[in-house]
C-alpha cells in the first residue's frame, strides 16, 4: 500500500508546454493560482510560460510584432514559483483586452473579420509551441476562453488545437458555478476594516460616510464589508426591487431594450430612514451607509451619457461617483425631514483591496484551483471547463456549455439570493427603520 504522504505520480500526457494567462482586475491570491499551477506542470516534466498583461500582447502578434520572451510572455522556474506563491499583486501582470469583443453569436465564429483577433492569439500561441491555456480571470474573460475554445472548432481539418480551461476570478465573488472566488474574503475584509476606522471617525463628530464598493452586477462585496465591518446599512442591486424598481427603454445595437432603474428618492428615503432610526431608537447620530458601485448602472441612460466604456462595455463605474451623488442627496433629504443638518461624507472603497496580502483561506483556496488547472489538463484531458471546488476543497471541472449562454455567448451573473439567510443577515444586523418612515419598506428584517 502507497504512504498517503507520498506525492500523486506524474500522469501520462502528451503536453510539453502550457501558457498561464491572467485578464482583467488583479485579486487577491492571484500568484498563488499562477505559482502553483506552474509548479505542478514543471514537476511534471512540463514547460511553461506566463503570458504578460493579458490578451494585450497576443493580439497584436504578426510578423511586425513577434512573441519576445520578456516583453511578451516569461518562463517559469521552481525557485522563482516557491517565493511568490502567497505574495499579493500579479506576476505576469494583467489588461483588459477583449480579442473576444466583436464575436456575440455562434454566427459570428465564421466572418474573418470578427474573429481576427481570436485568430491573432491562436497564431501567437502556436508560434511559442503552446499546447494548453489557463485563462484567469472574471466572467468577460471567461466568456473570451469560451470563445477562443469556439473559435478553434472551425480551423483546418488537421489543425492543432489549443486545449483552454478557466479559473475564475473576482473579488464581486459573482461568478455561477463556484461559491466563493478567490480574493473576495481577503478584500472583505480590507474594505471592513477601513469600514470600522470610518465607524469610529463618524462618532467623534456625530456624522455620516456613505461608502461606495466595487461590485458591479452583485452585491456580495458590498455586503460582506458591511457585515463584517460594523456598517449601518447596506444596499447593493440585488435590493432595487418594488417600490426601489422603475425602467427605461434604450435603443442598443440597433433594438429597443428595457432597462432597470432604481428609484432614487426611495433610496435617499431608506437612508434617512435608518438615520433617524439610528438617532431615535439607539441615540446613535452617526455611522456608515455601504452601496455597491453598480447601482450606478441602474442611473437614467442620460445621466450616464458621458461617462466611458471599456473594452467589454462596460461603463467606468467609478466615473459616476455614486456615493458623492448620493450623500448630497441624503443630507438635503435629512435636513428637510428632521430639521436639521447632519454631515454625510462620500468614499469610493474597492481598489486598495485588489492586490493586498492575500488571506490564509484566499491562498488555500487559489492553490487549490490552481492545481485544478494542472489535474483538468494533464490528468484528466479536459479542455472548455472551468475550475471550481466545493465542500472540503473538493476540484469540480464545470463546462463552458453550463455557464454560458450558447444563443448571446453571455455568462450568467450569480446575484444574492434575496431570501437567502446570507442576505438576511445583513437585515438583523442593522438598526431597525422608523415604521412611519419607510412604511413600505421591502428591506425591513422579518
Amino acid at each position: 500500500m502507497a504512504s498517503t504522504l507520498n506525492r500523486p505520480a506524474a500522469p501520462k500526457t502528451d503536453l510539453r508546454r502550457v501558457a498561464i494567462l491572467f485578464s482583467g482586475g488583479p485579486a487577491p491570491a492571484a500568484n498563488a493560482v499562477i505559482c502553483t499551477a506552474a509548479d505542478a506542470f514543471l514537476r511534471s516534466g512540463i514547460d511553461v510560460v506566463g503570458i504578460k498583461h493579458g490578451y494585450s500582447g497576443l493580439v497584436q502578434f504578426g510578423p511586425d510584432h513577434p512573441m519576445t520572451e520578456g516583453r511578451d510572455y516569461v518562463r517559469f522556474d521552481h525557485g522563482e514559483l516557491e517565493r511568490d506563491r502567497t505574495s499579493g499583486g500579479i506576476l505576469i501582470g494583467t489588461a483588459r483586452e477583449n480579442p473576444g469583443k466583436n464575436v456575440s453569436a455562434m454566427a459570428h465564429l465564421t466572418d474573418e473579420t470578427r474573429i481576427a483577433p481570436l485568430k491573432a492569439v491562436y497564431d501567437a500561441l502556436r508560434s511559442l509551441e503552446v499546447d494548453a491555456l489557463i485563462s484567469i480571470g472574471g466572467d468577460d474573460t471567461l466568456k473570451t476562453a469560451n470563445k477562443f475554445g469556439l473559435f478553434q472548432e472551425n480551423l483546418p481539418a488537421g489543425s492543432k488545437k489549443i486545449r483552454v480551461v478557466h479559473v475564475p476570478k473576482t473579488i464581486d465573488n459573482d461568478y455561477s458555478g463556484i461559491d466563493f472566488t478567490f480574493g473576495y474574503f481577503t478584500a472583505v475584509e480590507t474594505l471592513a476594516e477601513e469600514i470600522r476606522n470610518l465607524v469610529a471617525d463618524a462618532a467623534s463628530d456625530r456624522s455620516y460616510f456613505l461608502v461606495e464598493t466595487m461590485g458591479r452586477s452583485a452585491g456580495w462585496l458590498a455586503y460582506g464589508a458591511a457585515i463584517a465591518g460594523g456598517a449601518s446599512l447596506v444596499i447593493s442591486v440585488e435590493d432595487i426591487v418594488g417600490m426601489y424598481a422603475s425602467s427605461e427603454t434604450v435603443e442598443k445595437d440597433g433594438k429597443t431594450v428595457e432597462r432597470k432603474l432604481m428609484n432614487f428618492d426611495a433610496i435617499v428615503n431608506r437612508i434617512v430612514g435608518t438615520m433617524v432610526a439610528r438617532e431615535k431608537t439607539e441615540n446613535k447620530p452617526f455611522g456608515v451607509i455601504c452601496v455597491a458601485e453598480g447601482l450606478a448602472e441602474m442611473l437614467p441612460a442620460k445621466e450616464l451619457a458621458h461617462i466611458p466604456r471599456d473594452a467589454h462595455g462596460h461603463i467606468a463605474v467609478a466615473s459616476v461617483n455614486l456615493a458623492r451623488i448620493l450623500a448630497e442627496r441624503v443630507e438635503q433629504a435629512y435636513a428637510k425631514s428632521c430639521g436639521k443638518k447632519r454631515r454625510v461624507k462620500p468614499l469610493q472603497f474597492g481598489y486598495e483591496s485588489r492586490c493586498a496580502p492575500p488571506h490564509a483561506f484566499d491562498v488555500m483556496l487559489g492553490s487549490q484551483l490552481g492545481i485544478g488547472a494542472y489535474r483538468a489538463l494533464a490528468e484528466k484531458g479536459l479542455t472548455r471547463v472551468m475550475i471550481s471546488v466545493e465542500g472540503q476543497l473538493d476540484l469540480r471541472y464545470v463546462e463552458f456549455d453550463e455557464l454560458i449562454d450558447p444563443e448571446t455567448l453571455v455568462t450568467v451573473v450569480r446575484y444574492i439570493e434575496t431570501d437567502s439567510d446570507f442576505h438576511q443577515l445583513a437585515r438583523f444586523l442593522e438598526t431597525h427603520v422608523v415604521q412611519d418612515h419607510c412604511p413600505e419598506d421591502p428591506l425591513r428584517n422579518a
